[in-house]
């Protein structure tokens, strides 16, 4: 009673890739884990104002691609894709090894909220602004819902509120079938740093069900959406031009 596992894993292979792609010598299976373990860890830190889901590493003899899905790639890239060529340098230098080719990939996010560890992220910034709890899980659910969750479920632990005595606390709407294989479900974990203590949010989105042998679709903007009058750079709609001259003032 009451095991869980982590539905990204239980799905792994089934509808659900892998993170990493290469395939290397045993010896070399560990060095490799822990470099990609190192280039996940220092992105995430480096972009940390840029909302990156998940980074994805593929390896092939000295190339090593990075698909970074982040949901405003406008800070990502910079101004003229100098945050690219500055980020590939910083890489390059982190992993001190020679000859290395290494190709950065930006994929915009198309439903923010429909992507678990963005939801977790945003409820960690807001408790450790001091949002009441309840208030963030109730609105995060409301957002989730409004772009097409068919369920959602969030689970906040630890000094909630300042209390002396830590806590489990969770809010669900909809449906969430963990046990079901075919169901798309997307987990995230993430961790506020409050000034009583650590605060764990775990956030778990149904997206809907799956054909059989159909892999999850990405979450990801196409070039038609990217293209011109798809949005600017940070993925937001361009808002209508201001009407120009001075505006009609009613009689009266």
């Amino acid at each position: 009673m009451g095991q869980k596992v982590n539905p990204n894993g239980f799905r792994l292979g089934i509808h659900r890739g892998w993170r990493s792609n290469w395939f290397v010598q045993t010896k070399d299976v560990a060095a490799l884990i822990e470099e990609d373990q190192r280039i996940r860890v220092y992105l995430k830190k480096e972009l940390s104002n840029a909302g990156v889901s998940k980074v994805d590493i593929s390896r092939k003899a000295d190339q090593i691609q990075l698909d970074i899905f982040t949901a405003r790639p406008g800070v990502v890239v910079g101004k003229g894709g100098q945050g690219v060529e500055t980020l590939h340098q910083k890489v390059k230098e982190m992993l001190h090894r020679t000859g290395l080719d290494i190709r950065i990939n930006i994929l915009e996010i198309n439903r923010v909220d429909l992507e678990s560890q963005l939801v977790a992220e945003s409820i960690a910034q807001q408790l450790e602004k001091r949002v009441a709890f309840r208030r963030a899980m109730k609105q995060a659910v409301q957002r989730c819902m409004r772009a097409g969750a068919v369920g959602v479920k969030i689970m906040v632990a630890g000094r909630l509120g300042g209390a002396e005595i830590a806590r489990t606390e969770w809010t669900k709407e909809g449906r969430i079938p963990l046990q079901t294989l075919r169901a798309d479900v997307d987990y995230g974990l993430a961790e506020g740093h409050t000034v009583m203590g650590l605060i764990g949010i775990k956030v778990w989105i149904f997206r809907g069900e799956l054909e059989p042998g159909q892999w999850s679709p990405p979450n990801i903007k196409t070039a038609q959406e990217r293209g011109p009058g798809g949005g600017n750079q940070e993925g937001r709609p361009e808002r209508a031009p201001k009407n120009q001259g001075r505006r009609s003032r009613k009689a009266g």
